[in-house]
């Protein structure tokens, strides 16, 4: 077990990159992700939902702003039972409404963040962080939050190098 962790949800499919509406085998957050966890060796734990969101790009957004002003926590397929021997944990999600949606807040809720070092990402297609930083800090009681990053959607593939090296320099 490595003593870092990268928490992720990412959306495949109907996404909106660069302006438009594109289909994406693999949704940003997940390269992302993959980035970190090859950069620092750390373990993964993907975010899903129980029920699906709509794979039609309007119809999800539309959903997950409901989301989010009913402050929902919708069902996961699975949680994590504990932090334990992490360190370091990144929590890495696309920007739905200015924060993460509300899925990961389903997960994060449930566990101890008490002296873990936190590392948001977030992606995005012009909003950047949005308030995902300050909903941490209200939900992780006790985590050291630094100083997250968000990468433009349409710049996921040409920031590899970028994200590699803010993880590496982020740990402890």
């Amino acid at each position: 077990m490595s003593i870092n962790l990268v928490i992720f949800y990412s959306r495949r499919g109907q996404n909106y990159v660069g302006g438009q509406v594109v289909d994406l085998e693999k949704g940003n957050s997940e390269q992302i992700a993959e980035y970190i966890s090859d950069a620092v060796n750390a373990d993964t734990f993907e975010i899903c939902t129980t029920k699906a969101y709509p794979e039609d790009y309007t119809a999800c957004t539309e959903r997950a702003k409901k989301e989010l002003r009913e402050n929902a926590r919708p069902r996961l397929r699975e949680y994590l039972d504990s932090l334990a021997g992490y360190e370091n944990i990144f929590i890495v999600g696309p920007c739905w409404w200015g924060t993460y949606p509300m899925p990961v807040f389903s997960l994060l809720e449930r566990l101890d963040f008490r002296n873990k070092r936190v590392m948001p990402v977030m992606t995005h297609e012009g909003s950047g962080m949005g308030s995902a930083e300050k909903d941490l800090k209200k939900f992780l009681k006790g985590a050291k939050i630094v100083k997250g990053v968000a990468i433009q959607g349409s710049k996921v593939s040409e920031s590899e190098v970028f994200i590699k090296e803010w993880a590496v320099r982020n740990i402890r």
